[in-house]
């Protein structure tokens, strides 16, 4: 289990204002505040800042840490790549069926249903019996999943709640969830996350081929 810090934490190297460091982040900070419709104070309060400290960060007074940049693309519903200006190569908007390969991660079996790169990610997810319901996820994001066949058991913190076809669920990802499914024929479902391209994603669906545990 990775655990986080919070965003506005003890001022380190990253909190420093050095001349040539990120020079793109502050520009960009405020134009995607604006862009998300949002006031210095909103968009601190829900990125755990204070407005003094986000207004020195959108002048380039202080260099925001790692905690900080994924906070505030959260807020903003972006990425970190973004945040720092960097460009994203043009993504087709259809993914075809015929183009949705399988791969195993931790027991699971997925199929990307949306484009690669993107701060949100869509994934048609097969769960097995027995597969990594014992493994306790904590990461930063949110996910939203709704299930297609079979009965999926999601715990959230100290709530189990049972999930079968047409039910959903919707919740922040920095809250421990576990998910498995309910019965041995397995459960199918939909899932959306914001993992906010960062390595924590293995956290998500488990370690990928090649990976230790």
């Amino acid at each position: 289990m990775e655990s986080m810090s919070s965003p506005e934490s003890e001022p380190g190297p990253a909190d420093s204002p050095p001349a040539d460091a990120l020079p793109a982040v502050a520009p960009q900070l405020r134009a995607l505040r604006r862009r998300a419709s949002l006031t210095l104070e909103a968009a601190a309060r829900s990125a755990g800042l204070s407005p003094a400290h986000l207004s020195r960060l959108e002048t380039g007074q202080r260099q925001p840490s790692l905690p900080m940049l994924l906070a505030l693309a959260r807020v903003y519903g972006t990425t970190v790549s973004e945040l720092l200006g960097e460009t994203v190569t043009e993504r087709d908007a259809v993914v075809r069926a015929a183009e949705m390969e399988p791969t195993a991660a931790g027991g699971w079996t997925y199929w990307q249903a949306g484009a690669a790169g993107r701060g949100m990610q869509a994934l048609r997810v097969q769960v097995p019996y027995g597969s990594q319901g014992d493994i306790v996820r904590v990461h930063p994001g949110e996910e939203w999943l709704y299930v297609l066949r079979g009965r999926l058991r999601l715990r959230l913190g100290d709530t189990t709640h049972r999930l079968g076809p047409g039910d959903s669920a919707h919740f922040d990802s920095l809250t421990p969830h576990r998910i498995a499914a309910q019965d041995p024929d397995g459960t199918e479902l939909l899932f959306v996350h914001t993992l906010l391209q960062s390595p924590t994603a293995t956290l998500c669906l488990g370690p990928t081929p090649g990976e230790t545990p």
